[in-house]
């Protein structure tokens, strides 16, 4: 029996209006075109650095617990994430999870000074490419740069940074940055084009590593696919949804990797010394950090720093971690 539609002349067309209005917001269509899709405030620990730990840096200032903005959480940040925590109750594990986060978080506006401002300024650079000064004095520029990111994730464009601007700001991904200068070079081998997007933390970790492994002259590293801007569902990707697997290409011997053609552990070209000292600069950029590192080198397997999963030849799929994380995969 076929099931027929109601006929819409039998409702009042009030009534009709009413179920639209129903059916666009259980759907989300009508809601705002760049609504972030979740709002998860990242933890931060030993071994993290990057514009959030920037920021952290700043916040612990604000409530007199003096940092240095270096953007690298070492012992001495953890040492005054600790004290504060005990100052406010708070379980003392110099962890910065959300409910630290929310204790750290203070509401600044337009006309606002100190280091609360330069924090929000920081992210807004790393994150939004805001050109802002980092002065700690919150200006029409830095209000016309809280109310554009706020209109992009969707938020009440009011310029006040309160809990849920702090928590978007320190959601919302950061983009890898590349050029000769950079130690990175973008390649797209499956068509994802502006997926260089991850956690400010993993990028961070990365640019490290790629600062590090210049130094070995054996070239730059070919970054695939991170994520997107907002994460989410990406093409060929299970996972990189999260802002925390980064695709890498492995060493040739001729350092050609981001100009020459791609290559498996079992090309004539490969240079397994090479990736070795990759795969060990990532994991010593981001100490205690690095899940894992999908790659099918046996040899590298045998070694314990990389892991073999299927499909993973020709490039290695590095997946950095947080010690607090809805998702378990990403559990330090």
């Amino acid at each position: 029996m076929k099931h027929r539609l109601p006929d819409r002349g039998r409702l009042p067309w009030r009534a009709w209006l009413f179920i639209a209005a129903a059916v666009l917001l259980l759907t989300g269509v009508g809601a705002p075109a760049h609504a972030f899709p979740q709002a998860f405030t990242p933890t931060q620990s030993v071994g993290n650095r990057g514009a959030d730990v920037v920021t952290l840096q700043h916040l612990l200032t604000a409530q007199g617990r003096s940092q240095t903005a270096d953007g690298i959480f070492g012992s001495g940040t953890a040492d005054s994430v600790r004290a504060f925590q005990s100052a406010e109750g708070l379980g003392v594990d110099g962890i910065v999870g959300p409910a630290t986060w929310a204790r750290l978080f203070v509401t600044v506006r337009g006309g606002d000074t100190g280091p609360a401002v330069k924090g929000v300024q920081s992210l807004l650079n790393a994150k939004r490419s805001a050109g802002l000064t980092v002065d700690g004095s919150f200006t029409a520029a830095t209000t016309a740069a809280v109310k554009a990111f706020q209109t992009h994730g969707g938020l009440t464009a009011d310029g006040i940074v309160g809990p849920d601007t702090w928590k978007n700001l320190l959601w919302h991904y950061e983009n890898a940055a590349f050029g000769s200068g950079s130690g990175l070079c973008d390649v797209d081998p499956d068509g994802n084009t502006n997926a260089n997007w991850a956690t400010a933390a993993a990028v961070a970790q990365l640019e490290a590593a790629a600062a590090s492994f210049a130094a070995t002259g054996n070239g730059r590293i070919p970054v695939g696919d991170a994520g997107f801007e907002h994460g989410g569902a990406i093409n060929g990707h299970a996972s990189h949804r999260v802002g925390l697997d980064i695709d890498l290409w492995p060493v040739r011997t001729d350092s050609a990797q981001c100009t020459g053609s791609r290559i498996t552990w079992q090309s004539a070209t490969y240079d397994r010394a090479a990736t070795r000292g990759l795969v060990q600069a990532v994991r010593a950029a981001a100490p205690g950090h690095v899940a894992l590192v999908f790659f099918n080198d046996p040899q590298l397997i045998s070694e314990g720093l990389t892991t073999q999963y299927a499909g993973h030849d020709n490039h290695l799929h590095v997946r950095y971690c947080e010690k607090v994380h809805p998702n378990s995969l990403y559990v330090c």
